[in-house]
C-alpha cells in the first residue's frame, strides 16, 4: 500500500512537472513569436528562465500582448477627429508662429494634438495649494464638471473633493467622473456609489475582473485631468489623495500641477470625451462643451496625448526630438528612470555635444524594484556628462521637463517603458518663454535640497548594490 501510495506520488509529482515546463517552454514559444522589441523579448526570456513560476505568473497578468485593437478602440479618437467640433477647434487653433518648432509640428502629425496660444498658466508645486484651487474653480463650475484620475482615494480629501462635487450635482450642474479600475483596486464601490446616487455619472476605465484580468491589467489610464466648463483646465501629475497634501514616511510630496485657462482647454476637453466614449459609448461634441474663449494670457500651449493602440509611440518620439533639437539645456523631473533606448541615447548624445543635461530623481522612493531599476542607468549617463541630482526632502513625483527657455512639459508620463509603451498618458507641451522660466526656476529651487551625485563616489557603491540594480535592470522593459 505504501509502496503504491509512493509510486503514485512519484507519477503525480514527474506530470506535475512535465505538465509545468510544457506551459513554461509553450509561453516562451509564444513570445518570441510575437516579434516584440528583441530588448523586451530577451527580459521576458530571462524572467521565464531563470524564474519559470514567477514569470509564468507575471507574464499571464501582465506580459500578453493580445490583440489590443480589440481590446482598446481607436474609432472614438477617429469619430471625434471627423466632427464638426473638430473643425472648430482647427479655426480657433495657432496658425502662425515664428519659428514654429519642429516639436509643434510633430505632434500635429502624429497626435493630430492642435497648439493654441493666449493661454494663462498658473503652476502648483504641493499638493495643497493644487487641491485648494481645484476646488474654488469647481465651486463656480456652472455648467459642466469633467473629472480623470488614474487615483481617487478614499480618505479625508477623496471624500471632501467627493462631498463638493455632489454639492454641485444638487445645484444642477453636469459632472463626469472617469478612474482608472486597477488605480483605483482598493476603493470600496460605496464611494462611487454615494456620488452616483447624487445624479453624478461615474465610469471606470477597463474593468479588471477574473478571469479577463490578464488581458487587461496591462493598459491603464494614467491621465490626471479636470475640465470646468469647458474654460478651466487641470493637468498634471497629482492624483485626489491624502498623501499627495501630507507626504510620506520619509518627508514631503513634491509634485507638479497646472491649471490652464484658455484655448488649450479645448485639447484637455478632447482628451476627457473620447477616453468617456471608450468607456460607455456616449459621444459628447456640442458646442457647450467647447465655447468660444479669449485670449487670456501668453502662453502658447499643445494638449498631447498618448496610448498603447497608435502606430507611433508619440509622447516617447517627441521627447527624443526636443532632446536632441536642445542647445543649450534640458532638465529633467521624473519619479522613476527606466528609460528606452532612443530616450537614453538622445539624453547621452545631447550630453556630449555640450547641452547641460540635468536629471533629477527621488532619494527614496515609493517602489523598491522600480527604483533599483533607475539607479542602475546612472552611471552610464554620468559617464555622458549628465548630472543626476537626488531629490532629499521626501517623494519627488513631479514630471516636468524644461529646454532652453524655450520649452516644458508637464503631466503624467514617467520617464519609463510603462508610461511610454503601455500606459494612457497625457502631456501639456509649452512654447513660450514666460512658462520655461518658471519652471526652469522651479528645477533650480528643488536642485537646492538635493545631492549631486559624483561619478568616482557613485562608482565606489557596495556590491550587493551594483548587483542588485544590474539584475532589476534586466527586467526594466517588463517593469
Amino acid at each position: 500500500m505504501i509502496l503504491s501510495f509512493i509510486l503514485f506520488s512519484g507519477v503525480l509529482s514527474t506530470f506535475f512537472y512535465v505538465v509545468y515546463f510544457a506551459v513554461v517552454l509553450t509561453t516562451i514559444f509564444f513570445v518570441i513569436l510575437e516579434n516584440r522589441n528583441p530588448v523586451r523579448t530577451m527580459a521576458w526570456l530571462l524572467v521565464l528562465v531563470f524564474l519559470p513560476l514567477v514569470g509564468l505568473f507575471l507574464y499571464l497578468f501582465i506580459g500578453r500582448s493580445t490583440k489590443r485593437d480589440r481590446l482598446i478602440s481607436r474609432n472614438g479618437y477617429m469619430r471625434l477627429n471627423k466632427r464638426p467640433m473638430a473643425e472648430f477647434q482647427s479655426q480657433a487653433s495657432l496658425k502662425y508662429f515664428t519659428g514654429k518648432p519642429r516639436l509643434m509640428q510633430f505632434f500635429g502629425t502624429v497626435n493630430k494634438a492642435l497648439p493654441f496660444e493666449g493661454n494663462a498658466v498658473e503652476v502648483y508645486t504641493d499638493g495643497y495649494s493644487m487641491l485648494a484651487a481645484l476646488i474654488q474653480a469647481v465651486s463656480k463650475a456652472k455648467h459642466h464638471i469633467h473629472i480623470e484620475f488614474y487615483i481617487f482615494e478614499d480618505d479625508a480629501v477623496g471624500r471632501l473633493f467627493r462631498d463638493v462635487l455632489i454639492d454641485k450635482a444638487r445645484q444642477g450642474v453636469e459632472i463626469r467622473v472617469l478612474y482608472d479600475d486597477v488605480g483605483c483596486w482598493k476603493i470600496p464601490h460605496l464611494f462611487y456609489e454615494q456620488m452616483m446616487y447624487e445624479g453624478i455619472e461615474v465610469q471606470s476605465f477597463l474593468k479588471v475582473r477574473f478571469p479577463l484580468f490578464t488581458s487587461k491589467v496591462n493598459y491603464r489610464n494614467h491621465r490626471k485631468i479636470v475640465v470646468i466648463d469647458g474654460k478651466v483646465g487641470f493637468i498634471g501629475g497629482m492624483n485626489i489623495a491624502g498623501r499627495y497634501i501630507w507626504g510620506v514616511p520619509w518627508g514631503r510630496w513634491r509634485d507638479t500641477h497646472v491649471q490652464i485657462q484658455g484655448k488649450a482647454v479645448y485639447g484637455l476637453q478632447t482628451t476627457f470625451l473620447t477616453d468617456w466614449y471608450f468607456v460607455n459609448r456616449i459621444l459628447l461634441t456640442a458646442t457647450t462643451y467647447f465655447p468660444k474663449i479669449d485670449n487670456l494670457g501668453n502662453s502658447v500651449a499643445q494638449i498631447v496625448t498618448s496610448d498603447p493602440t497608435g502606430e507611433w509611440k508619440d509622447i516617447m518620439q517627441g521627447l527624443v526630438l526636443a532632446i536632441s533639437s536642445s542647445r543649450s539645456y534640458f532638465y529633467i523631473q521624473s519619479p522613476y528612470l527606466l528609460p528606452t533606448d532612443p530616450v537614453l541615447v538622445a539624453l547621452q548624445s545631447a550630453a556630449l555635444s555640450g547641452v547641460d543635461v540635468r536629471i533629477m530623481i527621488p532619494k527614496h522612493a515609493d517602489t523598491f524594484i522600480t527604483h533599483k531599476g533607475s539607479l542602475s542607468y546612472l552611471e552610464d549617463m554620468m559617464k555622458a556628462g549628465i548630472r543626476i541630482y537626488l531629490y532629499k526632502p521626501g517623494f519627488l513625483h513631479s514630471k516636468l521637463m524644461v529646454s532652453d527657455d524655450e520649452f516644458s512639459t508637464v503631466g503624467s508620463t514617467n520617464m519609463d517603458f510603462r508610461s511610454f509603451e503601455h500606459n494612457f498618458e497625457a502631456n501639456a507641451f509649452f512654447y513660450d518663454k514666460e512658462t520655461a522660466l518658471t519652471f526652469k526656476q522651479i528645477f533650480l529651487d528643488d536642485q537646492k535640497e538635493c545631492m549631486l551625485l559624483a561619478p568616482k563616489i557613485w562608482s565606489r557603491r557596495s556590491w550587493k548594490s551594483k548587483v542588485t540594480e544590474s539584475v532589476v535592470r534586466l527586467l526594466a522593459p517588463v517593469l
